[in-house]
């Protein structure tokens, strides 16, 4: 019965992709994969219910879901890839050196490097003199109000990184996209920081979700 259940899931998946499966036909077709024995269909149910989303199931934490009856440890870290996996196909799409000339392009760079991140991150992404992306990595995680952001960190990562410009960016997961006194404060400084050794900070971007906002569009970055 199961085996017939999977091969008409997996046909329906080959002929019609995922746009009409239900959030609980997506866990059992993945759980599939890592539980060759079982019925998945009561699994996904829980799984969804715990979790209250699909986006909630993959974004659990590893060790929590394999506490949960049924899920192993393979099944867990499967689930737990979901969010990276698709941080790195977005990623990838750009190609390895995309031009950010423009706020849009910056904004929408930076929507990539945040998906399925649950933490505040703070990103530099080192531009050459083609507005290139020449380097992009965190450099700090918590929120800004929490710990801050030191400006000698972002000026060590740009002078190794030989960088011409910079974009600064970082994420309010579930937030909202105005920024906080501690953002423009904590930009105002590494900006400072920069423009000591002929660095320039040409925007910094805020991405809540898949949405962003840039501080250039708003005018709070002056050159």
């Amino acid at each position: 019965m199961h085996e017939g259940h999977r091969k008409r899931l997996r046909s329906r998946f080959i002929k019609e992709g995922l746009d009409s499966f239900e959030p609980h036909q997506v866990l059992e077709l993945l759980l599939f994969y890592s539980i060759p024995r079982k019925d998945t269909n009561e699994l996904a149910h829980i799984l969804l219910k715990k979790y209250g989303s699909l986006s909630g199931v993959f974004e659990a934490d590893s060790k929590d879901l394999a506490g949960t009856e049924g899920i192993g440890e393979n099944t867990a870290i499967l689930l737990s890839l979901i969010p990276q996996v698709a941080r790195m196909y977005f990623k990838d799409r750009w190609g390895e050196k995309p031009v950010l000339n423009s706020s849009e392009k910056a904004g929408r760079y930076a929507v990539s490097l945040f998906t399925g991140r649950l933490y505040e991150t703070f990103f530099i992404i080192c531009l050459d003199a083609q507005n290139k992306v020449h380097y992009a990595s965190p450099v700090h995680e918590g929120t800004i109000n929490e710990a801050p952001v030191y400006p000698r960190l972002i000026v060590e990562c740009a002078i190794r990184h030989q960088a011409n410009s910079v974009i600064l960016a970082h994420n309010h997961p579930g937030g909202s996209l105005k920024p906080s006194k501690a953002d423009i404060e904590a930009t105002n400084r590494i900006k400072a920081a920069l423009e000591a050794i002929s660095i320039k900070v040409v925007d910094h971007i805020i991405v809540a979700g898949d949405q962003y906002m840039s501080f250039a569009e708003k005018g709070l970055i002056t050159f």
